[in-house]
């Protein structure tokens, strides 16, 4: 049955309003970091001295980006290499305690970061890890687990069971079989993983601003910092382009990997 022109018409224009509604925040941020604003280095007419007040600050923005990217290259890693190997455990496997481990890995998702980073921020300072971006890292890792994980569990459920059999006839043991066959099957699922630990590491304030040192500062906490001397005054053009600056790989990859982000998502939907 086909549907009515007037609900066709409908839906794009509801489609159209949601894209506006998301869209236009990032169009605004971006024309204002460019834009004369009083209390900001550019004050008359439109230019990027926003942008030179943001790679001046303090330590400099390469140094940010620089530990914002070892921080979120971190995250992806472990994520991908963990979430993959405990998805397929929990797909796979069936021993003692399997569903409680996974309801215990799904249970993080209901504490707050607040109530884990002043415990582990001792903790960390006495095994030498308080003040690193690995630290930080492992930590942002512990909370993307429960997420990933579930996505990779379902998209091994939705594989057939006769892959692995196949491959086991042929030679292959679990280890080999998933990484040969399984791997290049759950792909999307996997970009999916590392895309969400991307966004998370990327864009995270909370758990730097606990565990990160003066020296190994990402740039969402330094932007917080970036005030000017003066009555403590937000200086809100450095801060917009500090938020370009941030907006332009989260934007890039997403856009690049969309495909295998929305085919990692619906992985499991069906088994097959």
């Amino acid at each position: 049955m086909q549907t009515p022109m007037w609900k066709r018409i409908l839906s794009r224009v509801l489609e159209a309003l949601l894209a506006i509604v998301f869209i236009l925040p990032i169009i605004w941020v971006i024309v204002s970091s460019f834009s004369p604003q009083s209390g900001s280095a550019q004050v008359d007419g439109w230019g990027i001295n926003n942008y030179i007040t943001l790679f001046n600050y303090q330590e400099g923005l390469p140094k940010y980006l620089l530990n914002s990217i070892i921080i979120s290259a971190i995250t992806i890693v472990l994520s991908i290499i963990i979430c993959t190997l405990a998805g397929y455990s929990f797909s796979r496997f069936d021993y003692p305690g399997r569903n409680l481990g996974f309801m215990v890995t799904l249970s993080i998702l209901m504490v707050p970061y607040a109530s884990l980073l002043i415990p582990l921020m001792v903790w960390y300072s006495k095994i030498g890890l308080n003040n690193t971006l690995t630290g930080i890292g492992l930590v942002i890792t512990l909370f993307q687990l429960p997420m990933s994980t579930f996505i990779m569990r379902n998209a091994f459920d939705a594989i057939p069971r006769d892959l692995e059999e196949a491959a086991m006839v042929d030679g292959c043991n679990s280890f080999s079989a998933l990484l040969k066959i399984l791997v290049p099957v759950v792909k999307p699922s996997m970009v999916t993983v590392g895309l969400l630990a991307f966004l998370e590491a990327w864009n995270n304030f909370m758990i730097p601003l606990y565990l990160a040192g003066s020296n190994n500062t990402p740039l969402p906490l330094a932007m917080v910092n970036m005030r000017q001397q003066t009555m403590g005054v937000i200086d809100y053009g450095a801060t917009e382009a500090g938020v370009v600056v941030l907006l332009i790989p989260a934007a890039i990859l997403f856009l690049a990997l969309q495909k295998y982000y929305v085919k990692g998502f619906t992985a499991g939907a069906v088994k097959g």
